[in-house]
């Protein structure tokens, strides 16, 4: 068992975020999480783990709030004392989610939450860094330009879903703030993980792999249970605290997940 730690959630209502808190509580981890509703994440929680709103309730801290309502001071408090801060936010699947307000929620709450992490450990001294998890998409290409260069075709879909689609370009603005942007902010307290997951899909948590880059064309290359992803990312939360080298293999890079049995699929497709 890793030594305990406590980690933020940000998005953990959502598919793949409820799997991340549902995790970390299994494994005797303290998870603070920000929800819209308690009640609603308590009701997820019991359907991954029978009973845990009650049997992981001295664990829990949940504040009722979407993230970029909360002022920076208020985010500054809820990030102190955390080790980790994972945000697995994303735009609802609906007219609604994708074309209303707000477009850049996913690059503006890594903004907020790094802005956070930097304020609340200012005064700490020694060099301990705090890690910063942020899920996104393996339609996103790498922006340090080590992703393989994508089909014409697959160019001008990303092109077009990039004009068309305001999620698309939320995501690829995260990538470029976490990339090239953190820096110029002056953060300086915190390493990160960009996580991302190839065709999510529900089912249980299994053997994963990773990847440095995208395995494949933009459809069809594999799939990530939403499950294993979480697990992907609670698993770089707890190395180093359990011995594991994952996190810093991982530091400052976006590592593609897929699910084991799937890729190995794909490996014999092409023999």
């Amino acid at each position: 068992m890793a030594k305990t730690t406590t980690t933020l959630v940000v998005g953990s209502t959502g598919a793949t975020g409820k799997h991340v808190v549902a995790q970390l509580l299994q494994q005797d981890q303290n998870v603070r999480a920000i929800a819209r509703s308690k009640s609603r994440l308590l009701a997820l929680l019991d359907e991954i783990i029978p009973d845990a709103s009650t049997k992981y309730a001295s664990k829990l801290q949940v504040t009722e709030a979407a993230i970029l309502d909360l002022s920076d001071d208020e985010l500054s408090k809820i990030v102190a004392g955390c080790d980790a801060v994972v945000q697995c936010l994303g735009h609802t699947i609906t007219f609604r989610g994708i074309y209303r307000d707000p477009h850049r929620l996913v690059a503006d709450s890594a903004k907020h939450l790094s802005a956070a992490i930097e304020s609340a450990n200012a005064d700490i001294t020694g060099n301990k860094k705090i890690k910063f998890v942020v899920m996104g998409s393996d339609g996103v290409a790498n922006p340090d330009g080590t992703d393989d260069v994508r089909s014409r075709s697959e160019r001008i879909i990303l092109s077009l879903l990039r004009k068309l689609v305001p999620p698309h370009a939320d995501n690829e603005a995260t990538a470029a703030y976490m990339s090239h942007d953190l820096a110029k902010d002056n953060v300086k307290r915190l390493e990160w993980v960009v996580v991302r997951p190839t065709d999510l899909v529900d089912g249980q948590v299994s053997d994963y792999v990773v990847y440095d880059k995208p395995q494949g064309g933009l459809f069809g290359a594999g799939v990530t249970t939403r499950a294993n992803c979480a697990k992907f990312m609670v698993d770089l939360v707890l190395a180093d605290a359990d011995g594991s080298s994952l996190w810093t293999e991982h530091t400052f890079k976006m590592p593609v997940v897929h699910d084991a049995a799937c890729a190995a699929e794909k490996k014999d497709e092409k023999k």
